[in-house]
């Protein structure tokens, strides 16, 4: 297959859906001589903010002088992007010869996530990565990263999401986050909520496991608009440049740092020189991410109404605008009420789109009207390219157009050159 090929064949993958089974992927990585064994590994999971947290560590040893595999999901506009080392995406040609390569050994129950998650293991094995960063896909127990033994766990943040394939209470949410936590191991976490952790303590208690809590283990502050301050472990770090906007990147990167201290304990040689420039240097696409001006364009990955809440925090202290155009797409199994309820507070305009996807949550006036929402102040313009058109002609130079609500949105939006 060439390139061309390639993309079909992985977006044929999707069409099998979502099966949450390690039974599959672990028999495919037996056959291929279990390359995800051979190196260290660092596991991200969390309900909000495990990209941002995977690719500040990845920065972190990176700079440090290692040489780091990062695996993320979903991607914005290239399947590549998911796959990177150093920072660098899969090139093509690798990308088209490890396809050609495992679809052979691909059953029928090997999933798009599965596959692309054995494809960044070889990957990285061939590649003699020192030591990967893998982000959970979905929930934990049963995800398809969660066959590595990592050198440590991080949990960011719990919330609900995805109760059809996790549960439908916050603790059942917890218990399957949890599972990335292994036995003698060690977790991070940003966790809060006292019945979340209470399920996070339980599970390391039983495997033996030691869990480092942000605000109590370790915190950092806010020291201005762009600086921070680490209190960590062993380390405490002064007047840091925050790398990424919003005031929960600060929770973010200290959660990185932990994480690196503790690899630092297990032996890997990381400085404060590396904790400083590989935190400042991170560069995170679809997070709050600034792509126009006159209007203000912003894009954010917000997907969930935890995300939503962070994110209307964050706007009006870190950004200045008069009016609020809001372009807002997102897949079915969501909260869209609670988020719609949360962002139409702060907008003056919100265009609903859909995104391009067999998930995609199709709402109507009927749907705007049983949320309780003033449908006076919204338009339903199913066409992405149509509605993001709509949303600038509404915007004058001093006001803000912001995408949000699915990173699905987010990378139609990118792929027409915004």
């Amino acid at each position: 297959m060439d390139l061309d090929q390639v993309r079909r064949y992985l977006a044929g993958l999707e069409k099998r859906g979502i099966h949450l089974d390690l039974g599959p992927v672990s028999r495919l990585l037996a056959t291929l001589g279990d390359p995800h064994l051979t190196y260290r590994t660092v596991h991200v999971g969390g309900t909000n903010g495990k990209g941002s947290v995977a690719a500040m560590i990845a920065s972190i040893l990176g700079a440090a002088g290692y040489r780091v595999g990062l695996y993320t999901s979903p991607h914005l506009v290239d399947f590549r992007e998911r796959i990177r080392i150093n920072g660098v995406m899969i090139p093509e040609e690798a990308l088209v010869r490890l396809v050609n390569e495992l679809r052979h050994y691909v059953t029928k129950d090997i999933t798009y996530f599965e596959f692309a998650t054995v494809l960044a293991f070889r990957f990285f094995q061939e590649q003699s990565v020192n030591i990967a960063v893998l982000e959970v896909g979905m929930g934990g127990r049963l995800d398809a990263t969660n066959c590595i033994m990592p050198e440590v766990s991080v949990i960011t943040t719990v919330s609900l999401e995805h109760e059809r394939y996790l549960g439908r209470r916050l603790v059942d949410i917890a218990a399957e986050k949890a599972e990335i936590i292994k036995k003698d191991g060690v977790c991070v976490t940003g966790v809060t909520q006292r019945n979340v952790l209470a399920v996070i303590e339980k599970t390391a208690q039983i495997l033996g496991a030691r869990v480092l809590r942000r605000g109590k283990d370790f915190t950092a502050r806010r020291r201005g608009k762009t600086t921070f301050s680490y209190y960590g472990i062993n380390h405490t770090l002064r007047n840091l440049r925050l790398p990424l906007p919003g005031n929960y990147q600060v929770s973010n990167a200290a959660l990185a740092a932990a994480a690196a201290e503790i690899l630092a304990e297990k032996g890997m040689e990381i400085n404060d020189r590396a904790l400083i420039e590989g935190i400042e240097s991170t560069a995170w696409e679809g997070r709050l991410e600034t792509v126009g001006v006159a209007p203000l364009i912003v894009l954010d990955g917000a997907h969930n109404p935890e995300g939503v809440r962070a994110l209307c925090r964050t706007l009006p202290r870190d950004f200045s605008y008069e009016r609020l155009i809001v372009l807002f797409g997102v897949m079915e199994d969501k909260h869209c009420r609670s988020m719609l309820s949360r962002i139409s507070l702060l907008a003056d305009r919100i265009i609903v789109t859909e995104p391009q996807g067999e998930r995609t949550r199709r709402l109507s006036r009927r749907d705007l009207d049983d949320f309780g929402l003033d449908a006076d102040r919204f338009e339903i313009i199913p066409c992405v390219q149509d509605a993001f058109q709509r949303a600038c002609s509404l915007a004058g130079p001093e006001d803000m157009v912001l995408v949000t609500g699915s990173l699905y949105l987010l990378g139609e939006i990118k792929r027409q050159g915004v």
